[in-house]
């Protein structure tokens, strides 16, 4: 405002002719312009200002009330994990002794498991070793039950052809004995 005031003084005290009466009045419509304009304007920094105070007032007020409702329960969880510290070491110690004591008897359990299994390979082996002998042991018996049959098979069968043939020529014969010496010489011609 004194800057305004200066300048209107300033306009007044100058010659009167060196500014005419119409240049002089727009000088000071401007300077009025400009004057309302920095009124308006500390008007408005004032309401912001105000604002601002109200807004900081609010503000304030809310984190009294947050910090009013908070802090109990900021307490609450401090003590929470005061307590809960000794315990929650408690439970990871637990937790590593576990993982040991498992660990241990895994591979406990796995020398077990490759022990089973080989001992199970071994006695599969062997299994098959002797179901093979057995099997080895069948077939020689059937050969030599098959060898002890058909031999005395064979022969029986030659003797029964044998005594067949035998048969067939001695009941030849027999009928023969009757038609005489003419006949036979017929038949001897005959069969060469």
């Amino acid at each position: 405002m004194e800057a305004v005031r200066i300048v209107v003084s300033g306009m007044w005290l100058q010659d009167a002719g060196s500014l005419s009466s119409g240049n002089s009045r727009l000088l000071m419509i401007f300077v009025g312009m400009v004057a309302v304009a920095m009124v308006v304007q500390a008007i408005a920094v004032i309401v912001m200002a105000i604002g601002a105070a109200k807004a900081s007032k609010r503000a304030l007020e809310i984190a009294d009330e947050v910090r009013t409702k908070v802090m109990p329960i900021l307490d609450t969880t401090h003590g929470v994990i005061h307590d809960a510290g000794p315990k929650v070491k408690i439970i990871t110690e637990n937790l590593v002794e576990t993982s040991h004591v498992v660990r241990n008897k895994a591979a406990e359990f796995d020398m077990t498991a490759s022990d089973l299994n080989m001992k199970t390979r071994a006695q599969a082996a062997r299994v098959d070793g002797m179901v093979t002998s057995v099997l080895n042991t069948t077939a020689e018996i059937s050969e030599s039950l098959q060898r002890a049959v058909k031999v005395p098979v064979r022969e029986f069968s030659g003797l029964m052809n044998g005594l067949k043939a035998g048969l067939d020529v001695l009941v030849g014969q027999a009928k023969e004995f009757g038609r005489g010496k003419a006949s036979r010489a017929r038949s001897r011609d005959t069969e060469w």
